[in-house]
C-alpha cells in the first residue's frame, strides 16, 4: 500500500529566502544598501505615513496659500478716488511745471500723450501748469503731432515752449570736438557718449523754469514726462505719492508687461539693480515687502521709469540741480550710469524727503502694454499664478544668485579711477554699470 505524502501545516512551511538584488558587474548577488534611492523613497514613505509630518505640510501650504490671498488683496485695492476732479483738488493752488522731450514718438504722441497733457492741464488749471517740450531731429511725424499740442495749448491759454529742432543725431556727431562727453572708445575712433547727450536735452526743457523763476513766477513740483501712455489721473495720483513729500516719486513702466522697462535706472533702498525684471523684483527686504503690501511709496535710492515727480526748489537753488553722466575719465573704463539715476545722487533733498516708487501708478510705452497692467476696476494686476511663481522664483534667486563678481569688476574699475587723480570722486557709484554707451545715427548703441 503506497504511502501518502501529508503536507505541513503551513504555519510550518519554510519561507523561501528573500532574493537578492544581482551584480551585473561583479556577476554576483548583492545585499541592499540603506543608501540607494528605493530605501529613501520608502523612508520618506514611512515618515508620511505617521500624522504629524503631513500636519506640518499642509500648514506650510496653508501659509503660502495665505500669502498669496494676502498679496492679491493688496493688489486688487481701489484707489481712494479715481474722479479727476477730486484729484486735481488735492493739488489746488499748486503749480507744476512739465517737462518732456522726444524724438521719432509720434504715434504715442498723437494718440495718447497729447490727451493726457491736454486734460492734466485742464484738471490743474491753465495758470497753474506750464508745459516745456523739446524735440529734436525725428524723421517721422512727432513735429506735426507736437504741433497739434501746441495749438490746442494755445487755445486754452496754457504757457508752453514747445521746441521742434531740426538737428538730427548725424548732426551732433559730425560736430566732433575735445570736450566733455567725447571718449576714444575700444573700436579706434573718437565717439560722442549718449548719456551727457541725453543729460544736455533734459536740461533744456528746464531753460524755462529758471527764466520763469528769474522773473518771480515759481513752480512746486516739476513732472517730467517719458513718450509713455499715461492719463491725467496717473499724474495726480503720483503727485500724490507719500502724502506730496518726497524727493523724487516714479511711476512703474513697461514695453512687455510683465517685464518693466527701465532697468538703467531703478535701484533698491540698498542701492542695488534689480533681482528679477518681473513683479516683486528688489532684492532689498525693505523694498520688497513694501512692494508686496502694493504700497503707494515704496522706498527706493534711484528710479525714474516713464514719470518722476520732483521738487521744484533744487532746480532753481543758488547751486541749480541739473542732469549729467559721470566725467569721461571715469567712462574710458568701460562704466556708465544713467542721468536719471545720477540725479537722485545728486539732489540734496534725496536723504531728507526719500525717493519712492510708486507700483499703483502704472505707464507703458505702447496701448497693449498701458491695457494688460490696468485690469478693471477691483482686479489684481497680477493673475494668481504670476504671484505664486514670483514669490518662489524670488526666493530662489535670493538663495541662489550673488553679485559679487559683478559688483567687484565696477568697484575695482573706480579704484583704479580714483588713484589716477586724488581729487577723482562720483557720489553716484551706485548708479554704475559695466558697459560703454555712444551715439549713433539711428539712435545708439554699446561699444
Amino acid at each position: 500500500m503506497a504511502r501518502r505524502f501529508t503536507p505541513l501545516p503551513s504555519k510550518l512551511r519554510a519561507s523561501p529566502p528573500p532574493l537578492l538584488p544581482f551584480d551585473s558587474v561583479g556577476s554576483s548577488y548583492r545585499t541592499r544598501s540603506g543608501r540607494t534611492p528605493y530605501s529613501f523613497r520608502l523612508r520618506v514613505r514611512r515618515l508620511f505615513r505617521t500624522p504629524l509630518p503631513r500636519i506640518f505640510l499642509a500648514f506650510l501650504i496653508l501659509l503660502q496659500v495665505l500669502d498669496i490671498v494676502r498679496i492679491h488683496v493688496h493688489l486688487s485695492v481701489e484707489h481712494e478716488s479715481s474722479d479727476i476732479i477730486d484729484l486735481a483738488r488735492r493739488h489746488h493752488g499748486e503749480r507744476i511745471y512739465v517737462a518732456s522731450m522726444h524724438w521719432n514718438d509720434a504715434p504715442i504722441v498723437r494718440n495718447h500723450w497729447n490727451k493726457a497733457v491736454l486734460n492734466l492741464a485742464e484738471a490743474l488749471g491753465p495758470k497753474n501748469i506750464f508745459v516745456s517740450v523739446y524735440e529734436s531731429g525725428s524723421w517721422d511725424d512727432t513735429k506735426a503731432a507736437l504741433t497739434e499740442l501746441d495749438v490746442k495749448l494755445e487755445q486754452m491759454g496754457v504757457p508752453r515752449n514747445i521746441t521742434r529742432s531740426n538737428v538730427t543725431h548725424k548732426d551732433e556727431m559730425a560736430a566732433v570736438g575735445d570736450g566733455d562727453g567725447w571718449i576714444m572708445t575700444p573700436r579706434g575712433k573718437h565717439e560722442m557718449r549718449r548719456i551727457p547727450f541725453l543729460a544736455k536735452l533734459r536740461n533744456r526743457t528746464l531753460r524755462d523754469l529758471e527764466e520763469l523763476h528769474k522773473a518771480g513766477i515759481y513752480f512746486d513740483k516739476i513732472l517730467f514726462l517719458n513718450d509713455v501712455v499715461f492719463t491725467a489721473e496717473d499724474a495726480l495720483r503720483l503727485l500724490d505719492t507719500n502724502q506730496g513729500s518726497f524727493a523724487a516719486a516714479c511711476s512703474l513702466d513697461f514695453d512687455k508687461p510683465p517685464v518693466y522697462y527701465d532697468t538703467f535706472a531703478l535701484r533698491d533702498s540698498d542701492g542695488a539693480a534689480h533681482l528679477m525684471p518681473t513683479w516683486p523684483y528688489f532684492r532689498s527686504s525693505v523694498s520688497r515687502e513694501a512692494l508686496l503690501l502694493n504700497q503707494a511709496a515704496v522706498p527706493v535710492k534711484s528710479c525714474w521709469n516713464g514719470i518722476v515727480a520732483m521738487p521744484a526748489a533744487p532746480f532753481v537753488s543758488g547751486t541749480p540741480l541739473r542732469f549729467r553722466g559721470i566725467s569721461d575719465s571715469l567712462a574710458i573704463h568701460h562704466l556708465e550710469g544713467s542721468e536719471c539715476c545720477l540725479i537722485h545722487a545728486d539732489n540734496p533733498l534725496t536723504k531728507e524727503l526719500g525717493v519712492y516708487l510708486n507700483p499703483q501708478v502704472r505707464v507703458a510705452y505702447n496701448y497693449p502694454a498701458y491695457k494688460a497692467t490696468h485690469p478693471h476696476s477691483g482686479d489684481s494686476w497680477l493673475g494668481w499664478g504670476q504671484i505664486a511663481w514670483g514669490l518662489w522664483e524670488s526666493r530662489f534667486r535670493r538663495l541662489t544668485t550673488f553679485t559679487i563678481t559683478r559688483d567687484w569688476v565696477v568697484s575695482s574699475r573706480i579704484n583704479k579711477w580714483q588713484k589716477e587723480d586724488p581729487e577723482n570722486s562720483e557720489p553716484g557709484t551706485f548708479c554704475l554699470i559695466n558697459e560703454m554707451q555712444v551715439l549713433i545715427e539711428n539712435g545708439w548703441a554699446h561699444v
